[in-house]
């Protein structure tokens, strides 16, 4: 773990005989006729990868090229964002820009629902990310958390890199003689086949998504019944991403990083690595997607000069003519989140559930810019912040929505759980910091409005003896079944007087104690409430039962206690002499 502590993996005789052993000693354990040219890449024939790959085959990315910067051995801190800090770049590596935190985010909370017993976090996710592309090259990314340029690796020709022929005619990286890995989490064109998802709910799965490349970086390592909460699973998982020790040591490097703390950062203001485990300098700080070593260059930089050569002539500073008009500087465009102001309600309704329910209202929020138009396409983040279990359409707490032409963004519907009371969702504009509303939402207890026995039978019994039959109830709220709902039962003294009665008719505790009130007591699913058995003392007459439930239902059930009846004497004959 020594190399570590350089700032480069890859640089140096000694990492790069590290990295080639490694690679060899994989390919010699588990994967028979894939072995390692001198810098340690891979050289194994098509790799024609598939869901229950392993650590021996070429991984989801073919072992292409990963950025080698490890995170800075400070603690993560926020960098103040009012340009007064002198920090360098590095310093400022735990910010994650915001669309591209959103979606590993999501992406681990839509796996931990559907593969719990895999233990993702989100910040394995961002680990591999900042490996693979530098997060995104910085947050380069639109709305919809597609990339607004392509991340492509090297073509895959077996020249220095493992040799994947084409499958997929150049779909994804046009190149239709060699695959190169792509997108924001550098998926092969063939694992994508397979691993691809939808993860922005958009209909289509685009490794240049950083929504579908986050899901499906996450499906990819939650297969194979892998729990990433096991250091061996976990250290399996990631070798089947890139099948090297050096990237391995370097996932978990960052993963380590941003366990310790990270923050937000706005869209395209991350901070992008410089240098490649295949020697070049990467995108250093401008950003920009992968090139291939056999692509020409589309920069320009400046000749250096040679001794005996002229020194270049320096650049004019001569003022122009006056009379001569000096261009303006070219105009930086303005993207749509930059645009935008602050956030506004937008006509939502009183947000207010019955536990256990759908909210029929949704938040609608709205982006406007200072002049107060709405801003289109912008992606607002909806938080769900306070004591509840209450969750948006699926069991998320966080979602996003993307405002239409009139800037507006819908929430997903809320749904009510069992804990009552009043919670905030919360509105922010993803990729900046602008003023946002909260919404306030209710969580009422469940209630019913009609009680009813469930049989007509007359409920008798004799002093000293017991009822014959238990007391059932079902209870409905507007003719519907309600379940879950709180109900009590009183023995009181008359249809008049509420108070408990002290005589007649009884229930037991657990101790076989005479008790008249029972609470605490709840309806089924199916809105039924049978009572426990009824006693009675040796006082005969005509007593209520009366049980009442939350949302003021009430049902007064009529208990009669009397002495069996006995067969009359037949009277003696009359004399037949009178």
């Amino acid at each position: 773990m020594a190399a570590q502590f350089g700032r480069r993996l890859c640089k140096g005789a000694v990492t790069t005989a590290v990295a080639a052993a490694a690679v060899a000693a994989l390919s010699a354990s588990q994967a028979p006729g894939v072995t390692a040219d001198d810098n340690g890449r891979s050289t194994a024939a098509d790799a024609q990868p598939s869901p229950d790959a392993t650590a021996g085959d070429s991984g989801a990315t073919g072992n292409s090229p990963y950025y080698t910067d490890l995170p800075p051995l400070n603690t993560p801190s926020p960098a103040p964002t009012d340009g007064t800090s002198t920090s360098t770049p590095v310093e400022s590596e735990a910010g994650i820009p915001a669309t591209v935190l959103a979606a590993y985010k999501k992406a681990a909370a839509e796996l931990q629902e559907s593969k719990p017993g895999c233990n993702l976090p989100w910040q394995l996710l961002a680990a591999i990310g900042q490996v693979e592309s530098g997060q995104a090259r910085g947050g380069r990314v639109d709305a919809d958390g597609t990339t607004t340029s392509k991340i492509l690796g090297p073509q895959l020709d077996g020249n220095g890199f493992a040799l994947i022929k084409d499958t997929d005619n150049g779909a994804y990286d046009g190149d239709s003689a060699y695959d190169s890995a792509v997108g924001p989490m550098q998926f092969i064109p063939s694992t994508w086949a397979w691993a691809g998802r939808d993860g922005n709910g958009d209909g289509v799965k685009d490794p240049n998504n950083v929504y579908d490349a986050a899901l499906a970086a996450g499906h990819y390592l939650c297969r194979n019944g892998w729990d990433l909460s096991d250091s061996g699973d976990l250290d399996r998982a990631i070798l089947s991403y890139n099948r090297s020790q050096a990237y391995l040591n370097t996932v978990l490097s960052w993963l380590e990083y941003y366990r310790k703390g990270t923050y937000e950062v706005p869209d395209g203001t991350g901070t992008i690595p410089g240098n490649r485990s295949d020697g070049s300098s990467g995108t250093g700080g401008s950003g920009g997607s992968y090139s291939s070593p056999s692509s020409p260059s589309t920069s320009n930089p400046s000749k250096p000069s040679t001794p005996g050569s002229p020194s270049p002539t320096p650049p004019s500073t001569t003022p122009p003519p006056s009379g001569t008009p000096t261009p303006p500087p070219p105009s930086t465009p303005v993207t749509p989140t930059q645009s935008v102001d602050h956030l506004e309600d937008s006509g939502t309704a009183k947000l207010t559930a019955m536990a256990g329910d759908a909210f029929t209202e949704q938040i609608s929020t709205k982006a406007e810019n200072a002049a107060g138009k709405g801003v289109a396409k912008v992606r607002i983040r909806f938080t769900i912040v306070g004591d509840t279990d209450a969750a948006f359409t699926g069991g998320e707490k966080v979602a996003t929505a993307l405002t239409n032409s009139s800037g507006v963004a819908t929430a997903p519907a809320l749904q009510a759980g069992e804990t009552t009371g009043a919670f905030t969702v919360r509105a922010a504009l993803i990729g900046r910091t602008v003023t946002g509303p909260d919404y306030t939402a209710t969580v009422t207890q469940r209630v019913a409005d009609t009680l009813v026995r469930t049989t007509d039978t007359a409920l008798t019994c004799t002093p000293g003896g017991e009822f014959a039959d238990a007391v059932q109830v079902k209870a409905t709220y507007n003719n519907a079944v309600a379940d879950k709902v709180a109900a009590t039962a009183t023995l009181i003294k008359s249809a008049d007087d509420a108070t408990e009665n002290d005589k007649g008719p009884y229930f037991k505790d657990a101790d076989g104690k005479t008790v008249r009130t029972l609470t605490g007591l709840t309806t089924d699913a199916d809105g039924l409430l049978k009572l426990p058995q009824l006693y009675s003392d040796d006082t005969t007459g005509t007593f209520v039962l009366r049980i009442t439930t939350a949302g003021g239902a009430t049902l007064d059930v009529t208990l009669t206690v009397a002495a069996a009846e006995t067969s009359a004497s037949p009277s003696p004959s009359p004399s037949a002499s009178s």
